[in-house]
């Protein structure tokens, strides 16, 4: 009885995470949509910075640990670098990621 009420729970935080996720992009969508547009920088850096999170919980309630998750993005950041990601091909974006994400890049 015990392990499907955990799972029930699991399932719950699951719906929870993906609703909470949802929202984030619906306010960050909402906010860059807004003529006006103060505080962009401000509100960008707060809901991404929720959906990062949401997404490492979410991926642990599917069984994904963290460090897994945390491979999965560096590789990602090596392959675009390698494919000429065309964000880093007119930015440099994945380079600068990629140095911070190894300690190179100090500050916040």
């Amino acid at each position: 009885m015990d392990g499907s009420l955990d799972i029930a729970r699991n399932l719950r935080i699951i719906e929870i995470l993906k609703s909470e996720l949802l929202e984030d992009i619906a306010v960050l969508y909402r906010h860059l949509a807004d003529p006006v547009m103060e505080d962009t920088r401000e509100v960008a850096a707060e809901n991404l910075s929720d959906m990062i999170v949401i997404a490492y919980l979410l991926g642990k309630r599917l069984g994904v640990d963290y460090s897994t998750m945390d491979r999965h993005i560096s590789r990602k950041i090596r392959l675009g670098l390698i494919n000429g990601n065309e964000i880093e091909k007119y930015f440099g974006d994945l380079s600068e990621l990629s140095r911070m994400r190894s300690g190179e890049v100090k500050g916040a």
